[in-house]
């Protein structure tokens, strides 16, 4: 016997599909038309990494030659109590606090962005020479070549020029970009150079100047480029975000991305625009810090899920680790500072070789 189907008459409502559950391991929010899935590992690795980064901020802020206790120093960033605790806390570690976070989250942050666009865990900014450019600038500033710019801009601007030249270089490489990475090694050899021979035309006095544009280092950092960083961060950041989805599509084969409609030119044109613009104005602040840009996604891609591209994971491990990293080079020879990017390379050279090492348990973006 054939079932009769129901007829709508005029004025019936008209019935709604079942909603679809979401897919394992999400929380769905529903509001009218729009629809947002929320990955419980996702936001668990994010809320445990700000945890982590709240807690090693404290220590920051307590920790250094007028140690502080916690409350003292909660009372301190308020401007109250000891007015030499106030002072140090405010004018001495809180600015420095802020550039850490700032510039660990942009290197992380463009690091995951390069890492997802080459499909290479190894594949960093630094390594298409923006580093290296915008310490020739830099370096130039500070020894005297005529330049009226402030070592922050010069370092903008060589960041960028490093960048331009390598894009020139590598236009018509084929569509993963390896000629755009063998161009910016080359590159960034040659600022390099040009960095060394600088240095070997001027005193000592004035190469001890230009030396913490060599290294990377957060002390004294001026305000206006911290600025500058925070408003670009604060753009780049929903903009990556807003590529999530293209980059988890970007790490199959381009057949692939463009059948599920990803248009991959100009997708990664916006990729490497965003990771250089983000690696340029952290370079600005703390000079060249390149090792962030791989512990920081690797961290977060080691504990986040394998499903997407861990942008905002990637971003808190790389202020983590810039802000333990500061802390270690401020505490482990005191009295004498060792500049973070020494810090991080000590340590990030030891989990290159790691990451080099150990077998992969799955491929990676």
């Amino acid at each position: 016997m054939s079932e009769t189907v129901p007829m709508l008459r005029r004025g019936d409502a008209v019935p709604r599909p079942a909603p679809v559950p979401p897919p394992p391991g999400c929380w769905r929010l529903a509001r009218g038309e729009w629809h947002l899935l929320i990955e419980r590992r996702a936001l668990a690795v994010g809320l445990s990494l700000l945890a982590l980064l709240l807690a090693a901020s404290l220590a920051y802020l307590c920790l250094g030659q007028q140690w502080l206790s916690p409350a003292g120093a909660w009372v301190a960033l308020h401007g109250e109590g000891d007015v030499m605790a106030a002072f140090v806390v405010q004018e001495l570690r809180l600015p420095r606090l802020l550039a850490a976070w700032l510039t660990g989250a942009a290197f992380a942050l463009a690091g995951c962005l390069m890492q997802a666009l080459a499909r290479n865990r190894l594949a960093t900014p630094g390594i298409i020479g923006i580093d290296n450019g915008a310490t020739a600038f830099a370096v130039a500033s500070v020894v005297g070549l005529g330049a009226s710019l402030a070592p922050p801009a010069m370092a903008l601007a060589g960041a960028a020029t490093a960048a331009a030249v390598t894009f020139g270089v590598a236009s018509g490489g084929d569509t993963r970009g390896y000629r755009f990475i063998v161009a910016g090694i080359g590159i960034g050899a040659v600022f390099g150079a040009v960095t060394q021979v600088l240095l070997a035309r001027v005193d000592i006095d004035t190469a001890n100047a230009a030396y913490p544009w060599t290294v990377g280092t957060l002390n004294a950092r001026p305000g206006g480029a911290v600025t500058i960083l925070a408003l670009g961060l604060a753009v780049g950041w929903p903009l990556a975000l807003g590529l999530a989805r293209s980059l988890s599509l970007m790490r199959f084969s381009d057949a692939v991305a463009r059948g599920l409609g990803v248009g991959l030119r100009r997708r990664r044109a916006q990729v490497l625009a965003l990771s250089v613009l983000l690696t340029a104005l952290a370079v600005a602040v703390a000079g060249p810090v390149g090792m962030v840009a791989l512990i920081g996604p690797e961290i977060a891609r080691s504990l986040a899920s394998p499903r997407g591209v861990p942008l905002t994971a990637s971003a808190l491990a790389g202020a983590l680790v810039m802000v333990l990293a500061d802390l270690t080079g401020r505490l482990l020879l005191a009295p004498i500072e060792l500049p973070v990017g020494i810090v991080t390379a000590v340590v990030g050279g030891p989990w290159l070789l790691w990451i080099l090492m150990r077998p992969a348990k799955r491929k990676s973006p």
